[in-house]
């Protein structure tokens, strides 16, 4: 099972993994229950500035995002989440308001897939 949160929620039990690029403000490291911070799975600063969480360009971003996700670097860490995800429930943490529109529920959706 996957789950996206926020990183603002409550803490849901499983393995928690932020999978942001940005460290979330307003919150200090070592308050954040945290396994893994797999920033380097995050999209690239210039999908993500282009994006800019704008819905009406959403269909392009899942679409620009998995093409990122299809390097050799990021298929080993979405492998990583994968055997994460077949040991237990898998927590995608993001600090984005619109998790329905977040890199995090495109992750959920290709781990899943599978």
């Amino acid at each position: 099972m996957v789950l996206v949160r926020r990183v603002y929620d409550e803490p849901e039990e499983g393995y928690r993994v932020l999978v942001d690029r940005l460290w979330p403000r307003g919150v200090k490291r070592d308050s954040l229950p945290l396994d893994e911070w797999l920033k380097d799975l995050a999209p690239s600063d210039e999908l993500r500035r282009w994006y800019g969480h704008d819905v009406g360009k959403w269909t392009e971003f899942r679409h620009r995002y998995r093409q990122e996700l299809l390097s050799e670097d990021r298929q080993q860490l979405l492998d990583h989440l994968r055997r994460k995800a077949r040991e237990g429930r898998l927590v995608l943490l993001t600090a984005t308001r619109d998790v329905e529109h977040s890199n995090a529920e495109v992750l959920r959706e290709l781990l899943e897939e599978e």
